[in-house]
Parts: structure tokens; sequence; C-alpha cells
């Protein structure tokens, strides 16, 4: 039981309270500038991780959900998992991965174009799923922008 609220909760930043979930991505943003910094991260072992960090956030939040109730606001390993979806295949320079928090930050808050519906999704599904989907429209305009070079 323990594992899963450490788990949920991206080693207790969900304890934070409001805001909990912009200081997991924040989080997720300086380790994964730490990890990869100044290249673009190898392909198989980033993909590795964020779908550990996705598919063990399903089950830890599924867990933690009979406990705290639903989609409890201490689990933020959502948004750890969006926002490493949001990195993938970017190269890991300064300014797109704060480009890519802010464009995460606001699909995960405002959730148009179907991040909502994600949300009725059961259980640990619900919770991951919209910071899911909101990590994919993130990482397609993220990409755009360095394809495009925006900046």
């Amino acid at each position: 039981m323990n594992f899963h609220k450490l788990f949920s909760t991206s080693l207790g930043i969900g304890y934070i309270g409001k805001g909990g979930g912009t200081y997991a991505a924040i989080f997720c943003c300086i380790c994964w500038y730490l990890a990869w910094g100044g290249g673009t991260p190898p392909l198989f072992i980033s993909l590795l991780i964020t779908a550990i960090i996705t598919f063990v956030g399903v089950w830890s939040s599924s867990v933690v959900e009979h406990i705290w109730g639903k989609d409890p606001q201490r689990v933020v390993i959502d948004e750890v998992a969006g926002m490493c979806i949001g990195l993938l295949f970017i190269p890991v320079k300064v300014k797109y991965v704060l480009c890519g928090l802010i464009l995460f930050r606001f699909f995960d808050i405002v959730k148009p174009l179907y991040v909502r519906k994600m949300e009725l999704l059961p259980g640990g599904w619900g919770i991951m799923m919209d910071d899911v989907l909101a990590g994919i429209y993130t990482n397609i305009l993220l990409y755009a922008v360095v394809w495009f070079k925006l900046f």
C-alpha cells in the first residue's frame, strides 16, 4: 500500500495540495532535462520509462482511489506520465521543455478535444488517460514548434 501512495503522489509531491499537478509536471521537466539535456533522448529508454510510469500509474491510481476516493487530488503521477509523453521525440533544450510544460498545463487544465471525456473511464484509467491525451496533444504541437523552427 505504501508503494502505491508513494508512486501515485510522485514521491510525495501530491501531498503539497493545491498546485500539486503543476509541481509534479515541473519536477518531471527537471528530471527529463537532467537525464537527457542537450540531446534527443534514446528512443527505447524514453519510451520504456514513459510506458512504465503510465501503466504503473494506472495500477497505483486504481489502488489509492479506493482509499482516497474518486480522482483524488493527491494523485499526480498522471501529470508526470502526461508530461513524459509531451516530451517524447523532442530535442531536450530548455526552450522546448518550457514550451512543453506550458502546452501540457494548458491542455490539462482546459481539457479540450475529448480530454475531459477520458476522466469518465473507470478507476486508474480515468485518472491517467486525460493526462495521457493532454500529453499527446502537447507532443504534436511541440513537434510542430521544433519542425517549423518557431523559436
